[in-house]
């Protein structure tokens, strides 16, 4: 038994006017995916058809480089730190992170905490003594 690797013969043998497409997705999109899919209901195949159908037309595909996010959330703040949710909102409430708090919501400057890690680690007080800090 040999198996034709011609997707235009196997394309011809689908009964409807849909056809099969797999891909591989980096976790993080595959993960947003399922988010969507459990928040709206809707399948997969329903989302993934809706959220290409105005990028692509006959004979030409258009990809669009969406620019990073300008304001973050504490969550997506944690995600580009790297870091966990909890520690970051810490560092928050303590005033060491360039942010604001509207209500219950934390924003912060994509910029802003780029520049914040690039100066490195500020040390506490306590980590200071026994080094030649002032507490000796």
């Amino acid at each position: 038994m040999s198996i034709s690797c011609d997707s235009f013969r196997y394309h011809d043998n689908v009964p409807d006017e849909r056809v099969p497409l797999f891909v591989r997705l980096p976790r993080e999109q595959a993960a947003a995916l399922d988010r969507l899919v459990d928040s709206t209901g809707r399948r997969k195949q329903q989302l993934v058809s809706e959220l290409i159908a105005d990028r692509i037309t006959v004979g030409h595909a258009e990809v669009i480089n969406n620019p990073p996010e300008e304001i973050l959330t504490l969550e997506e703040a944690a995600g580009l730190l790297r870091l966990p949710v909890d520690a970051l909102r810490d560092r928050a409430l303590a005033g060491e992170l360039p942010g604001r708090m509207f209500g219950e919501e934390w924003r912060f400057g994509r910029d802003a905490l780029i520049a914040w890690l690039a100066l490195g680690e500020t040390p506490h007080p306590e980590t200071l003594h026994g080094l030649g800090g002032s507490d000796e």
